[in-house]
């Protein structure tokens, strides 16, 4: 692995108001993944999970403090690029599996590539290669409700994989599945880790799911209390 971090974010805050009432969600995060790291965020609900990923990510901005993808600072890009940037170079995975039911296997996998101003053929032949990589090829042409949960979420996996990106963010990957469909989705998930060499960065409830990944950082009211490297924050 590189030495420098694929991601890093130094000091990043974010708050949400609501009226009278102010969270803090992130308060001061700094954290760090090394490049073809799976690394799993865990904490009990509410503790700045899914805001983390989010932030890291771009989806989300911050208040203050920084982070970097790559060497490139995040708050340096204009939202088109920023979107641009997520759009060849991340991957996503949500506990919904957010495919479109009017479309096929195939063609949900083939719309983030076409967005990204791939030419037909090309969407077509990748969505096919990482339908087949994710052990669906036999699942192009069936609508999502044909298909079981642990079938959707693969076919959203081969979405997320796509593009080849280098980092794919997954959020509660396995909270709609069934122990046996979570299992094989980690299987699936830890192979394309070490096959791919991508950095999977997972947000889970899930102590099987943390125990597959390289290293568990755990949160607690928006600050990092475990980053799984030794560092452990001291209550005050």
């Amino acid at each position: 692995m590189s030495t420098d971090p694929i991601i890093h974010a130094s000091e990043v805050v974010k708050t949400y108001r609501s009226r009278d009432v102010v969270v803090e969600a992130l308060n001061s995060v700094s954290f760090a993944v090394q490049s073809g790291e799976m690394v799993a965020v865990m904490g009990p609900s509410g503790c700045g999970k899914t805001t983390l990923l989010n932030c890291l990510s771009g989806l989300d901005s911050i208040d203050s403090g920084d982070v970097s993808i790559a060497g490139r600072l995040l708050r340096t890009m204009s939202d088109d690029a920023l979107s641009e940037y997520r759009a060849k170079s991340m991957g996503f995975v949500f506990q919904a599996y957010n495919l479109l039911p009017v479309l096929t296997v195939q063609e949900n996998v083939e719309l983030p590539l076409i967005l990204a101003g791939n030419s037909q053929k090309n969407s077509r032949d990748r969505a096919t290669e990482k339908l087949n990589l994710v052990g669906l090829g036999d699942r192009i042409d069936h609508l999502p409700a044909e298909l079981s949960g642990g079938q959707q979420q693969r076919v959203a996996i081969a979405r997320a994989l796509a593009n080849d990106p280098s980092i794919v963010w997954a959020d509660e990957p396995t909270g709609n599945l069934d122990s046996t469909n979570a299992g094989e989705i980690m299987e699936l998930l830890t192979r394309l880790n070490k096959e791919q060499g991508q950095t999977f960065v997972l947000v889970t409830h899930s102590d099987e799911v943390g125990g597959m990944a390289d290293r568990i950082v755990r949160m607690s009211d928006g600050v990092i209390v475990d980053d799984g490297n030794g560092n452990i924050a001291q209550s005050s």
